[in-house]
């Protein structure tokens, strides 16, 4: 039975070097061997890269029993970097996704990140990744430097996505709103997941599933708090018709076809995700390195689930939406 985990990371040190020269609201300060990251006065991350050593990726996965794993560059992506540097740092971080699977066939996938603050170079960049990199889908922020993703210059990106069936894989960045959550480190607490479901309903609600019914979508950490709040949202919109105005369908509908990680470290909430979602839906992930692998397998094996379900969740599901095997 193969085993995929569909969210963990990596970050070149080519990448952070470049995010030194930034000079946009997000700051880069090297501070001995750490590259201290700062979204103005909401968040401070120290990043350091020993931690993000591909080869020790090889080995947690080996000792946690992972054939495969879905590399991606963490945040800040490069839709934060001023316009000259945001293509150079997709192009960096793309190319060093590429070059690891390559260097390590069968075990490393790849998702491409983007530098959509300037759309057409985006694109360009989605091509290349997609056609000569060989990358398997993208990486997609919760927002793009305060854009949220329904805006409409980023159809193109959807129109391709789903012409090529190309997933777009969420993922939490700083919400614009982290005002009101900077204290008591709640941003990575509570609102990145928020924000991610924010996002993810903003698709939803703009009518941009209803324009591109065949668009893969994967909502990470059991897609945050919208299946839990979904009874709510389907309250106002179908009851108080509130939101429809794009849309034709109740947003769970076109939610029950966005794929959910279950990266979280509770199997209740892992339960949770289960019984809304769909068995053909769900995904393994762990977020290393910041998470152990075996912590969340132990969560999951707990799941009181049929055997065939966790076969898929565990790397069917993965093989057949990225194209993996």
């Amino acid at each position: 039975m193969i085993r995929v985990d569909c969210q963990t990371h990596v970050f070149p040190k080519a990448y952070a070097e470049l995010l030194l020269k930034n000079t946009t609201s997000v700051r880069t300060v090297r501070n001995g061997d750490a590259y201290v990251v700062s979204y103005g006065d909401l968040q401070t991350f120290a990043l350091t890269l020993p931690p993000y050593d591909p080869d020790a990726k090889i080995r947690d996965m080996d000792a946690a029993g992972i054939d495969v794993s879905l590399l991606t560059v963490n945040i800040p992506g490069p839709e934060f970097l001023a316009p000259e540097l945001g293509v150079e740092g997709a192009r960096i971080c793309n190319d060093y996704l590429a070059e690891l699977c390559a260097r390590h066939p069968g075990r490393f996938v790849g998702l491409a990140t983007l530098p959509l603050q300037d759309v057409p170079a985006a694109m360009a960049e989605y091509d290349r990744a997609m056609r000569a990199l060989k990358l398997r889908g993208v990486f997609l922020f919760s927002h793009i430097a305060g854009k949220p993703l329904d805006a409409p210059e980023f159809a193109p990106l959807y129109t391709a996505a789903e012409r090529d069936q190309v997933p777009l894989v969420l993922h939490p960045t700083v919400p614009v709103w982290g005002e009101v959550v900077k204290d008591y480190s709640m941003i990575p607490m509570i609102g990145l997941m928020v924000d991610t479901s924010i996002a993810m309903l903003r698709l939803i609600l703009s009518g941009t599933l209803e324009r591109h019914p065949r668009l893969l979508l994967v909502h990470p950490h059991c897609g945050g708090v919208l299946p839990y709040l979904m009874p709510r949202v389907e309250e106002q919109t179908e009851v108080k018709r509130r939101g429809r105005e794009h849309i034709r369908k109740p947003p769970g509908e076109y939610y029950r076809d966005v794929y959910l990680d279950i990266v979280s470290p509770s199997t209740q909430a892992m339960q949770y995700a289960y019984e809304f979602s769909r068995p053909d839906r769900l995904l393994f992930g762990s977020d290393h390195p910041w998470v152990k692998i075996e912590a969340i397998l132990e969560h999951f094996d707990r799941l009181a689930i049929p055997a065939e379900h966790k076969a898929m969740i565990l790397g069917e599901n993965a093989c057949r939406l990225f194209r993996i095997g």
